[in-house]
């Protein structure tokens, strides 16, 4: 069964003719004319120039266009053969652009991380003991009169008990107390409890010293 290089070569050397003679007849480069009776697809031009070499070829030859043509579509690589003569070409992969759902989509994420943060947090502060400041009395500090005054601060949902008595708070967390004294007390307490139940004591050393 003969090939379309060799039924093109056969020809040639039929009609007596030289691939020089061909390629001044056809203005087909010499090295196209040797590749096609060769059958080196891969230096020759895509399929449709081609099959415009092959029909100039076999008028050139006075052999029949449509078989050498037929012969051509039979022999020639099928991936090449099956590619058209205006391929339609590849979407251009876009890059990214900042738009509508890319503003909204980083919205929501700030959002997001805003909540958490937020609620991770209150979570700290919640399971965290309360802060705990107290003012009065100091380390050893002398009391000679039968009250004195105790003051602090805290958070301000904190309960605060000076020597196991509740102490009302304002609204910033402050607080004052007077509590009574005698030769005994050596101490007093200060406890601030969170709504978590987590607490903070400060305890003060006191020296009581009642005038006679």
């Amino acid at each position: 069964m003969k090939t379309i290089g060799i039924t093109l070569s056969d020809a040639r050397v039929a009609a007596g003719m030289t691939l020089e003679d061909l390629e001044n007849d056809t203005r087909i480069k010499k090295e196209f004319l040797r590749a096609l009776e060769s059958e080196k697809w891969e230096v020759l031009p895509e399929y449709p120039v081609v099959i415009g070499f092959v029909k100039n070829i076999s008028t050139a030859l006075s052999i029949n266009r449509e078989q050498t043509v037929a012969l051509l579509r039979r022999d020639y690589p099928p991936k090449k053969a099956n590619l058209s003569v205006n391929p339609k070409p590849e979407p251009k992969r876009q890059g990214f652009k900042w738009g509508p759902r890319a503003s909204f989509a980083v919205g929501v994420m700030i959002i997001v991380l805003g909540v958490g943060g937020y609620l991770f947090r209150q979570y700290q502060i919640f399971v965290s003991p309360p802060m705990l400041q107290v003012i009065a009395p100091v380390e050893d500090q002398v009391i000679t009169t039968k009250t004195f005054t105790v003051r602090g601060k805290t958070a301000s949902d904190a309960v605060v008990r000076v020597n196991n008595q509740p102490t009302l708070l304002d609204s910033e967390g402050n607080f004052t107390t007077d509590i009574e004294v005698n030769e005994a007390l050596k101490m007093v307490d200060i406890k601030a409890v969170s709504r978590s139940g987590r607490e903070t004591s400060i305890n003060r050393s006191i020296r009581v010293d009642l005038p006679e």
